[in-house]
Parts: C-alpha cells; structure tokens; sequence
C-alpha cells in the first residue's frame, strides 16, 4: 500500500476521481455555489483526513498538475491573439483599468485590515490575493508577510470571482465584454478566467491579459504604496 502511496499516480487518480465527482455534482445542482474546484477542494480534504493518507503523499501526484499549470497558462494567448485588434482599440482604457483594479484592491485590503486592528504581517499577506499563487508568494516573501496565508487568499478569491463574477457583473451593470474580462482577470486571476472564457471569447481574451499586467502592476507598485502603511 505504501509503494502505491508514494507514486505521482496516487495523486493524480484522486484528483481525477473528486474532479469527476464535483463535475457530476455541479451538472446536477446547476447552481453556481456548488463550484467544481470548490467541491473537488473540499472531497479531498475529507478523503485524506478519513483515510489518514499524509498529505504528502497526495503532493506528489499533484505536483504533476501544478507544474502543467505554466503550460496551460500560455494557452491563454490564444483567445488574445484573436482578439489582438480589440486590444488595440482599448489599450489606453484596458491600462487604466487594470491599474485600477490594482490600486483598489490594495485600498480594500489595508482599510480593512486597519479597521479590524488587523496586523501588518497579516495585512501584507492578503493584498496578493488577486494575483497568481507564483507571483504571490514572491511579494509576499519580499513584504514580509505569511506565505501560507497569501496562498490561501489566493486560492478563496479565484474560487470566489469563478462562482459570482456574472452575478456581481450583473449588479454593477456592466455589459461591456472588454470590461467584464478586464474586471474578472484583474480581481480573480486564473480561476476566474476560466469563468470569463466560459462568458465569452472576448471576456476571456481580456481576462487572460489581466492577469499578467495586473500581477506585474501589483509586483511593482505595492512595495511602494505599502510604505505609506508602516
């Protein structure tokens, strides 16, 4: 049972089995809480606190597909080498935007944080949470903050932009395609992409090239903003 354990099949076969799983689940619900990768997370977890299987053991497989995920990342070219005119036509107003995004979400996070006497540890590692987990952890580790909890937003705020993004679209009446992606990538990074290209070729055009500007942008302009906070 061990040497089963200890190889990447082991993990990649439970990733598949509670992806599988999540998919039937969501198929049947059709509702948007009951999130494929929200499901897939949480039967995992469970899997391996009942059966005791070390968590380890599980990263092996897994390790698998989280290198698979630069691969996949470049895939995302594709929608935005189709839409290559359209960003053309917008990039003074697709920068302005995405900058935006970043600036707010950076507002969002420190007033929160300062309203609830939140520590500046624990402020430094939220304010990545809308950018990918990789670019994540190199700003958190130069801001000083936790890295296991900046992975952790990280991941919650992908989750939750892929679940409500349409209905918060929706709320704030915006119907532009060019600025639903740029509003999805900016604030929900991968994850919410794959609801974006799912909305639409342009939304996930748009989306997919937020995600690296708003990372870079984020990289960049929060070390300087966060001397305001200290």
């Amino acid at each position: 049972m061990d040497k089963i354990l200890n190889t990447q099949l082991f993990g990649l076969l439970t990733i598949l089995v509670f992806y599988n799983i999540s998919l039937y689940i969501q198929k049947k619900t059709q509702k948007p809480i009951f999130n494929n990768l929200l499901i897939s997370i949480i039967l995992i977890i469970l899997f391996l606190k009942i059966t005791k299987i070390p968590y380890e053991n599980f990263k092996i497989g897994a390790d698998v597909i989280n290198f698979m995920l630069g691969p996949v990342t470049i895939v995302l070219a594709v929608p935005l080498y189709r839409q290559f005119d359209l960003l053309k036509k917008h990039f003074k107003e697709i920068l302005v935007g995405i900058l935006g995004g970043v600036v707010t979400s950076f507002v969002i996070v420190v007033l929160v944080g300062k309203l609830t006497s939140t520590s500046n540890e624990i402020i430094y590692s939220m304010i990545p949470k809308s950018i990918t987990t990789p670019m994540g952890i190199s700003l958190v580790n130069q801001l000083g903050g936790v890295e296991s909890i900046t992975v952790v937003c990280i991941i919650v705020t992908g989750i939750f932009g892929n679940i409500f993004a349409e209905q918060l679209l929706k709320v704030g009446k915006v119907k532009h395609p060019v600025a639903k992606g740029i509003a999805i990538g900016t604030s929900a990074h991968a994850l919410g992409t794959s609801k974006a290209l799912e909305m639409g070729e342009v939304e996930g055009a748009m989306s997919s090239l937020s995600i690296g500007i708003s990372g870079v942008m984020t990289v960049i302009i929060v070390p300087l903003l966060v001397n305001f906070i200290k």
